[in-house]
């Protein structure tokens, strides 16, 4: 598993609760890959998973890279302007 720099900075926001269950979600993915969902377009390659934390939606973005056996965790964070900023 690896993180962007931009991915790492947000984790130090969290509070110690949300990093738990971000580590969560983060085990899911390890033991399914395939779990989010596939984005096309301008974001082709990327999977996206939504989950709640204390009733919040949050979308996970990541690539899972099938020939190496890495995901690239590469950001996290409310639905609002999550797409664009990914873009990015």
């Amino acid at each position: 598993v690896l993180q962007t720099n931009k991915f790492n900075k947000k984790i130090k926001k969290l509070y110690p609760k949300e990093k738990k269950k971000l580590d969560e979600v983060v085990k899911l993915i390890l033991k399914d890959p395939f779990l989010g969902e596939i984005k096309k377009s301008d974001l082709s390659g990327i999977r996206v998973y939504k989950f709640k934390i204390q009733h919040q939606l949050l979308l996970l973005g990541y690539i899972f890279d099938s020939e190496k056996q890495t995901i690239i965790l590469i950001a996290f964070g409310s639905h609002e302007n999550f797409y664009r900023n990914l873009k990015r």
